[in-house]
């Protein structure tokens, strides 16, 4: 397999190079419908080529990227953080995770763009693997805390728990502040809360049920 990944990574990696050979030479003209739209009443609008929001899009939205650049960073951050998490957890306990992680940020976003919509903005479509992304690395600071992990911009190494205290409170503070417009923080939020309670659901702690205590050890399987 390439790059020796573990089979459910190597999938995803494979379908968001394919997803996004299909923007560069259909155009993204022709992957209109494939993007997350926000409500807006529900019907096309030919003044804007605004799609209507379709159920599909909460799925479909993860595989389309904005460019090349979008693209590298959300995949080295897939095979980073989802390799070690599919070894631990297997690949069906690995797919659900992820699938979850990518729905809970598009309905985030849903929520946050049909809002921005109903308040007189203009509607826009939403790509990228990002929040199913964030999911995995809100998960690798849950299971790996005090794994080290160096940054890219700037390169400073930092236990893997830090990191996500890290990027959680900057996409709060820029999603709040709407100092990066363009980008979609409350997605990144999204697939963070998501996957922090789904992981939470399997170890039968808060809010689902349980003491809080931690489940039983899993051991890494390589």
């Amino acid at each position: 397999m390439p790059f020796n990944l573990p089979r459910i990574t190597q999938a995803l990696l494979i379908a968001n190079l394919l997803g996004f050979a299909l923007q560069y030479f259909l155009g993204n003209d022709a992957m209109l419908s494939l993007m997350l739209w926000p409500w807006a009443d529900g019907v096309y609008d030919p003044a804007t080529s605004a799609p209507a929001f379709m159920p599909w899009q909460l799925l479909s939205y993860a595989f389309l990227h904005g460019g090349f650049m979008h693209l590298a960073f959300n995949m080295l951050a897939l095979v980073m953080f989802g390799a070690p998490l599919e070894y631990t957890w297997g690949q069906r306990r690995f797919l659900t995770y992820y699938t979850v992680c990518v729905l809970g940020a598009g309905l985030c976003q849903l929520l946050v763009g049909s809002y921005a919509v109903a308040q007189g903005g203009d509607p826009y479509p939403t790509i990228g693997a990002s929040g199913g992304v964030f999911g995995l690395l809100l998960a690798y600071g849950m299971l790996f805390p005090n794994q080290r992990v160096m940054l890219l911009f700037p390169p400073i190494p930092m236990k893997a728990r830090t990191l996500v205290i890290v990027y959680g409170l900057f996409e709060l503070g820029v999603g709040i502040t709407g100092l990066q417009p363009g980008v979609a923080h409350f997605a990144h939020l999204g697939g963070m809360l998501f996957g922090w309670l789904l992981i939470r659901h399997w170890r039968g702690q808060p809010p689902f049920g349980g003491s809080g205590r931690k489940g039983p050890r899993i051991r890494i399987v390589r």
